[in-house]
């Protein structure tokens, strides 16, 4: 079967409008797209030649291939994700140092954990720092000791 561009799917993903430009190509075909494709063989073959079992079959394993593929990345995600809260959590109390957006060392004691973002933030001296940013984690200098009275 033959498909020409008016029944293609669009290669392209559109970009915001006010960005000046109008298309960008996409680096991967998805489920959505895979569904397309098989959907326009489908309506548009030939009902005296109809598409082989042999080749449908094989597209299917694709599509299934495909599904479990992006299913275990999401699950990967999701373990990183929960990973990364762990390790954050264990660096609470700890000083840790961090390298901020400019280059700069901060270091500081880790006084909460905000999730409420894509990854762990750390709160240093009342400040939130990505969880990737830290060089180094000590342990908590120990306090002195109050003077008798």
């Amino acid at each position: 079967m033959q498909i020409n561009s008016s029944t293609a799917p669009d290669p392209y993903a559109a970009v915001q409008k006010d960005s000046g430009l109008s298309r960008v190509p996409r680096q991967v075909l998805g489920q959505e797209d895979f569904l397309k494709l098989i959907t326009v063989q489908l309506a548009s073959q030939d009902p005296l030649k109809p598409m082989e079992d042999t080749a449908f079959i094989a597209q299917m394993a694709q599509f299934t291939s495909l599904e479990q593929t992006t299913q275990l990345a999401r699950e990967f995600a999701s373990v990183r994700a929960t990973g990364e809260m762990n390790s954050a959590g264990a660096m609470l109390g700890r000083q840790v140092t961090v390298l901020t957006s400019g280059g700069e060392a901060i270091k500081g004691l880790v006084s909460a954990i905000d999730s409420t973002a894509s990854s762990p933030r750390l709160l240093i001296d009342g400040v939130l720092y990505p969880y990737s940013a830290v060089t180094k984690v000590e342990l908590a200098p120990v306090p002195e000791p109050l003077p008798a009275a």
